[in-house]
């Protein structure tokens, strides 16, 4: 424990603390702080935000007076807020108000009605105005491997341009009229970062990969200023309801931040909020002219040092390495080949093909001088790394750089780490880097046995999603959802932390665990969504433990994490959101 939790446990602990009264007490409970020695308390004591005592129920009862609001939680649940290590909350929250698919694995006929129906109800838009198409599971169309192009969506029933962005954010479908629009044509070359897919005659299928999305995302009309608005609010009132009581919103513009700093003036701002600004050399660039883009920002929206009621703060930098490493993309950096079928489909006689996917999207070069600008900053890195050979590099530039005094300061966050050669596996923990893991990612299904079996081969399939494996080699274990590349649900995700198991109706073919591997101990998947996320954020020392001093964002579960079957887990519901003392949701049946 660092002096300044030390200071803060010894401030709110003295007599003086103990000697006024709370403004709210929760007793019987079954409080699960997180701390040191993940102990179980049964009371805790908040005053004017913050928790001033943790322990049993008599010695909570000095503190109440006749202000104090006492909540008897009848054995339930209690624990530190949910922080979430990534996330796209703008994204998420527009794509609430949008055409969506829901995540769901369609047929063509089927994921051509769902479209048609949305053109249908939209009778306002005229035949100049996209069509945004969001949460489409491209993984998981049926059957498995059919293909969707431009003459997909060419055979809705409208003349507008038509955009289907895939779930995982590194995929797009145009139309006709929309690749016309975006000026693809023929000789058209592939931008830096992306691809522009082709069928064999060389001629464009509508299908966008990566940076190539963006010849279409750039032609669509930017949100209005009302509408990042209320994308903000529904994001908010999103995570307030799973549990959620600070984020990390893992590539923001200014035009998000803008529209959280309007709901922090309006006292709307229900969750700690901390911002991820792009670094991007793409086009033209430097890393020094990319990092001072990112301190006039900061300089704009951050708003100070952690206080009480929800700030923000614009402390990190987002930087891609690669893609994903999931057919049919495969824009993930590998260090060996993705397979490829030389036989047939009857007689599949899967070999090394000639790709590794592309080229890092920063040079060794490049990534170390970035990191370096960014420590001398003070800004932490929080790197997209799908592919091993994306991580391996990534590893090698910090390792560079912790021999550094400005980079042994650096807090660096590799997100996603889909696979991960087991040589890297204790450089986690040696270079004190912290892998960011979608949980919900390690189970079967379209995007994991349908995408990656056949295309990794089988020695590296049995490592793909490596979260115990990771957390065994002792790395500190982050979680961040990715939403909205999966539906906002914590709690399944959690459940797949532990089980690396489906969902119940996921259908027979994705019965079991995905690969060999272990699911974590209960313990750390909690941990990871909680201390250790808060430890990218650097705010361990207020949030992600519930202990005297710090901050009281808490939340209320309707059952206990530890004690119902694994499965069950995916089904709690939160009960009540508290963040720095005041109560942001409750269920009527908190009430």
């Amino acid at each position: 424990m660092n002096r300044y939790v030390v200071a803060l446990a010894l401030a709110f602990t003295g007599s003086t603390a103990a000697a006024a009264p709370a403004d709210t007490i929760y007793r019987n409970g079954y409080i699960y702080t997180v701390d040191a020695k993940d102990s179980v308390q049964q009371a805790l004591a908040v005053r004017a935000g913050r928790i001033v005592y943790v322990g049993d129920n008599a010695g909570a009862k000095p503190l109440t007076g006749k202000k104090t609001k006492v909540i008897d939680l009848h054995g339930r649940m209690l624990m530190p807020g949910l922080i979430d290590g990534h996330m796209h909350p703008q994204s998420g929250g527009s794509r609430l108000l949008n055409c969506s698919l829901d995540y769901e694995a369609l047929t063509v006929a089927q994921f051509q009605s769902r479209i048609q129906a949305c053109i249908d109800k939209d009778k306002k838009s005229g035949a100049d105005r996209w069509l945004v198409v969001v949460n489409w599971f491209q993984q998981g169309m049926l059957p498995d491997g059919v293909e969707t192009t431009a003459a997909t969506l060419d055979a809705l029933k409208t003349e507008r341009p038509v955009i289907v962005r895939s779930s995982f954010g590194h995929s797009a479908l145009l139309n006709t009229k929309g690749v016309q629009l975006a000026g693809i044509k023929r000789d058209t070359p592939d931008p830096a970062g992306g691809k522009i897919t082709r069928d064999a005659k060389g001629e464009a299928t509508g299908l966008l990969e990566d940076a190539a999305q963006d010849m279409a995302m750039n032609l669509l009309p930017p949100l209005t200023v009302a509408e990042n608005l209320a994308a903000s609010k529904a994001a908010l009132a999103a995570m307030r309801k799973q549990g959620i009581t600070s984020f990390l919103d893992a590539y923001t513009d200014p035009e998000t931040m803008t529209a959280f700093a309007d709901l922090h003036k309006q006292g709307k701002l229900t969750a700690r909020a901390h911002f991820a600004v792009l670094i991007d050399l793409d086009k033209g660039a430097t890393p020094q002219s990319a990092v001072a883009e990112l301190l006039k920002q900061q300089k704009q929206f951050d708003q100070g040092p952690t206080v009480v009621a929800p700030s923000m703060q614009v402390r990190h930098a987002k930087l891609f390495m690669d893609g994903v490493i999931s057919a049919p993309a495969f824009t993930g950096t590998m260090l060996e080949p993705y397979l490829v079928n030389k036989g047939t489909a009857d007689k599949p006689d899967w070999q090394p093909g000639a790709s590794t996917g592309p080229a890092s999207y920063f040079s060794p070069e490049a990534l170390r001088t970035t990191l370096t600008e960014l420590a001398n900053a003070r800004i932490d890195p929080h790197i997209h790394v799908d592919g091993d050979r994306a991580v391996r590099e990534s590893l090698d530039a910090i390792e560079a750089l912790r021999a550094t005094p400005a980079g042994k300061a650096m807090r660096p966050a590799l997100a996603h780490d889909e696979i991960v050669a087991p040589a890297d596996y204790p450089r986690f923990a040696k270079l004190d880097v912290t892998p960011v893991l979608s949980f919900q990612w390690g189970k079967p299904a379209p995007d994991t046995v349908g995408a990656l079996k056949d295309y990794m081969g089988p020695q590296r399939y049995a490592i793909v999603e490596p979260q115990a494996l990771l957390l065994n080699a002792g790395a500190r274990i982050a979680y961040g959802s990715d939403w909205p590349v999966d539906p906002l649900d914590e709690w399944f995700a959690l459940k797949v932390g532990v089980t690396r198991t489906a969902a119940p109706n996921a259908g027979k073919e994705y019965e079991g665990t995905l690969g060999p591997q272990p699911g974590m101990p209960r313990a750390a998947v909690l941990r990871a969504i909680t201390l250790n996320a808060a430890y990218t954020l650097r705010q361990e020392a207020l949030t992600g433990s519930l202990e005297p001093g710090k901050l009281a964002d808490m939340i209320v579960l309707d059952r206990n994490f530890f004690t119902i079957p694994a499965e069950d887990i995916a089904n709690i519901k939160v009960l009540q959101t508290m963040v720095g003392g005041k109560i942001v949701y409750q269920a009527k049946s908190m009430r």
